[in-house]
């Protein structure tokens, strides 16, 4: 799956995202199986948490399946460890390069306040650290390489993870 590996025409992701996400609500749960902290639990009661939960795993939803389906329209691959066959600019992806990681954070961030897993919402940190550095940083490195400056034009005018108006 490694970038360098000769002919190899992926950017070399350390693992897939959603692997990574669902790792991370597991050994966050296992955590508070472990360490129980009640953090979450004592500060915001159960109709608040279902509602902002809830609210945070739709909205990370809908990025997830918006940016999919704009991949799938233009033609690309969603997987990652697959190669990049087109650039995703139009739609959601004018506004946030990179939507679905985005989205994968807020539905984890919902899961976290939805069960009040205080071991999920510390792993956000290091979950989102992985996505940029094993993730994001070597699509970048990968999608300048093969599409170079056409895609150096669009990384400089849309935010990585924010909103660009």
């Amino acid at each position: 799956m490694s970038h360098e590996r000769a002919g190899a025409d992926t950017p070399g992701v350390i693992a897939p995202p959603p692997l990574i996400a669902l790792a991370a609500v597991l050994l966050g749960v296992a955590a508070d199986w472990l360490w129980p902290m009640d953090g979450l639990d004592s500060v915001l009661n159960w109709p608040v948490r279902i509602g902002l939960g809830g609210a945070l795993i739709l909205g990370g939803g809908a990025l997830i399946a918006v940016g999919e389906q704009i991949f799938k329209r233009v033609g690309t691959n969603v997987k990652p460890w697959r190669p990049t066959l087109a650039l995703a600019t139009t739609g959601i992806y004018a506004h946030i390069r990179n939507p679905m990681y985005v989205g994968a954070m807020l539905l984890l961030a919902g899961i976290a306040v939805a069960l009040a897993s205080d071991g999920l919402a510390i792993l956000l940190v290091p979950t989102a650290l992985l996505l940029h550095f094993g993730v994001v940083r070597r699509e970048e490195r990968y999608l300048e390489a093969k599409f170079g400056e056409d895609y150096r034009r669009y990384k400089a005018s849309v935010p990585r993870y924010g909103w660009k108006p």
